[in-house]
């Protein structure tokens, strides 16, 4: 992953960047309202910029220019600073992609115990489906259950390649994925670890 315009030297007659107008900038109301709930969390609005952004993505599929500008307007900073903070973050997509994420880890725990293959076999599984945002994902911090992944932000594991077909028909036909490997779901001393 690259971060956009890193090779582009920046265009000192170009006017200064601005904060968007909310009156020319329209955001839907649940968006506005989640976003200012994070806000309110914290001394320095700007702290918010994570889970706005992510709010933003779950409302348009993707950090786009316009879910960007319409983040930018509510938490009055511009959009230049949100789109440093999308194109560092992984699980910011600022790109269009399949809807369903599927996220392998491929950090060392997973890869010593086949995540490399795992991850093979389920882009081959999904190959040109685009409802499908399948990629290697650095660390997703659950090496106890090597090799996994996060499945649309499930955390399920560990897998086989042959847990593959079942992930893809149960993602395909809206069902709980895996629900027996799922990292939720599993026994824990803590009742209210899960809840």
């Amino acid at each position: 992953m690259s971060t956009r315009g890193w090779d582009v030297p920046a265009d000192l007659a170009k006017d200064p960047a601005t904060i968007p107008d909310p009156a020319t900038t329209p955001v839907p109301e649940e968006l506005r309202r989640e976003i200012e709930a994070h806000m309110a969390l914290y001394p320095d609005t700007r702290s918010a910029a994570l889970p706005a952004l992510a709010a933003a993505q779950r409302v348009h599929g993707w950090c786009s220019p316009e879910a960007i500008d319409q983040v930018a307007c509510v938490m009055g900073v511009t959009p230049a600073e949100l789109d440093a903070i999308a194109t560092f973050y992984d699980m910011l997509e600022t790109e269009p992609v399949g809807e369903h994420s599927v996220y392998v880890c491929t950090n060392i725990s997973c890869s010593l115990r086949g995540a490399d293959e795992l991850h093979a076999a389920i882009r081959d599984a999904a190959g040109d489906d685009q409802t499908f945002n399948v990629r290697a994902f650095e660390c997703l911090g659950a090496c106890d259950i090597a090799p996994m992944a996060s499945v649309d932000g499930v955390y399920v594991g560990p897998l086989s390649v042959a847990d593959v077909p079942q992930l893809l028909d149960d993602i395909r036909s809206g069902r709980d994925v895996l629900p027996d490997k799922q990292l939720a779901k599993r026994p824990c001393a803590d009742v209210e670890a899960n809840a």
